[in-house]
């Protein structure tokens, strides 16, 4: 600053710095909320892709033991089976 400033110039120059101060901090603001929001979205995409692959680890595992119910099923019966083909022999 030159030594012959006056008061309406400082108070102008440090007016000036407020704005640009002021406009920093809003721009820094904006650029932490919209990483906050990207963030934000990348979580919930991920979330929605591990809710899909546990419903088709559901219903592969619902498939899977319907599967060895209708087989031990058919076990029971192919046993009574030969328990009673046993019981005539004897």
């Amino acid at each position: 600053m030159p030594a012959d400033s006056t008061w309406p110039d400082t108070i102008f120059l440090l007016g000036i710095l407020f704005f640009v101060f002021l406009f920093l901090g809003g721009i820094a603001a904006t650029v932490l909320e919209f990483r906050k929001v990207k963030l934000s979205a990348k979580q919930e995409d991920d979330l929605r892709q591990l809710v899909r692959r546990y419903e088709q680890l559901a219903e592969t595992t619902l498939d899977a033991q319907q599967r060895v119910a209708a087989d031990v099923a058919e076990l029971r019966s192919r046993t009574s089976s030969i328990e009673q083909i046993l019981r005539t022999v004897e």
